[in-house]
């Protein structure tokens, strides 16, 4: 599985890439973002607090025309949830955060829209390869109780400031919804990450 991730990243820069030399319709760039991230079991239900962490990464996009176009994403993506509950050695309960890191790559569809198409809208499957895991009160490294890729939609809304010909700044929000139960053993409702974020960025058109 991590292996079938960096090609797919690589291979979508690459084609990202070959275009750029056909037509100049790509836009690459960065960004950071401030994250509220939770699970919920099945039916939508969350006994969890909101754990707020940083995420950052990468982008690219491929114009098919002025409204439409294909971006990727390679984030460095936090998630996990706060006051959740763990057993130390001796059985007691203590509260502590669970923290979730992924590398996380969404490919999407993204639609400009308005009357200088600063609007964009985009929507579409993601994949994440988990880094790392940790119950941070106890400082405890608990990956093995976790599954090592997420799976889900993607979606967000933003407005691009054009600064000149080939820079723009752009700010939007973003979320995630996973499909996929976040433990590896799990007997009970399956749970899944959630992740919403404010992201500020830049984007240079090649």
């Amino acid at each position: 599985m991590k292996k079938l991730l960096w090609i797919a990243s690589i291979s979508i820069f690459g084609i990202f890439n070959g275009y750029s030399q056909d037509n100049g319709d790509i836009e690459l760039g960065g960004g950071v973002g401030v994250s509220l991230s939770n699970v919920s079991t099945t039916d939508g239900q969350s006994n969890a607090d909101y754990l707020t962490s940083i995420n950052g990464g990468v982008s690219g996009e491929y114009y098919f025309s002025d409204r439409w176009g294909i971006k990727t994403k390679l984030i460095y993506d936090n998630k996990g949830w706060s006051d959740g509950f763990l057993a130390d050695e001796i059985e007691f309960l203590v509260i502590t955060d669970f923290e979730l890191c992924y590398l996380t790559i969404p490919i999407m569809a993204n639609w400009h829209f308005g009357s200088n198409r600063n609007w964009y809208l985009n929507f579409g499957p993601y994949a994440g390869l988990l880094l790392y895991a940790e119950a941070s009160e106890l400082g405890l490294d608990v990956k093995d109780n976790f599954k090592s890729t997420d799976f889900g939609l993607a979606l967000g809304i933003g407005y691009k400031f054009e600064i000149s010909d080939r820079m723009k700044l752009y700010i939007e929000y973003d979320g995630q919804s996973g499909f996929t139960d976040v433990f590896e053993n799990n007997p009970g409702d399956a749970v899944r990450n959630s992740r919403s974020s404010l992201n500020l960025g830049i984007l240079f058109k090649l």
